[in-house]
């Protein structure tokens, strides 16, 4: 459980970090550019239309979750998506895309963050429960192939035996 503080806290502060370094923000309005060209870095690039389109800001990189992880399942049987899957419309109704932590599970509810635990080497990874499956006898999760190759190393493998937790908000 100390093991799990700790690499919580550590996790917070390396986002916390790496956000510092990535963010821009914008010029205040009390503060005045200086000369021309400031003024055409800082003006939006995106030319306006009459249809809006939702903008996604992605960040590839530590997660921190604020909650207590609850114990779910401990020698689950995991395995990952097929390739066929990508870009087909999930359950839930999103797009699944292979290249990002999702999941599918035959009972927890939409939108659920789970931490998968590989027992054998003890990585982990937060995925999201977007779609139901697997419909294999003895599995319990289907991963996306980055979530399986993060904890597993290889795709190769076909399965793993994971130990699955529930964030609780």
């Amino acid at each position: 459980m100390q093991k799990s503080k700790v690499s919580i806290l550590v996790m917070s502060i390396i986002a916390l970090f790496t956000y510092s370094f990535n963010v821009k923000t914008p010029i205040d309005k009390k503060q005045e550019p200086k000369n021309k060209q400031e003024v055409k870095k800082n003006q939006d690039t995106v030319k306006k239309s009459k249809f809006t389109t939702d903008l996604e800001l992605e960040i590839d990189s530590v997660i921190a979750y604020q909650g207590k992880f609850k114990p779910y399942k401990k020698n689950a049987h995991a395995s990952y998506y097929a390739d066929r899957f990508h870009n087909k419309r999930t359950a839930s109704g999103k797009v699944y895309n292979m290249n990002k932590l999702t999941a599918a599970h035959k009972k927890l509810p939409f939108g659920t963050i789970v931490k998968v635990t590989n027992e054998a080497n003890g990585k982990s990874v937060f995925v999201e429960i977007t779609d139901r499956g697997p419909f294999v006898k003895g599995r319990e999760i289907d991963l996306s192939k980055k979530a399986f190759t993060t904890i597993a190393g290889n795709k190769n493998s076909g399965k793993v035996n994971v130990t699955l937790e529930i964030l609780q908000k």
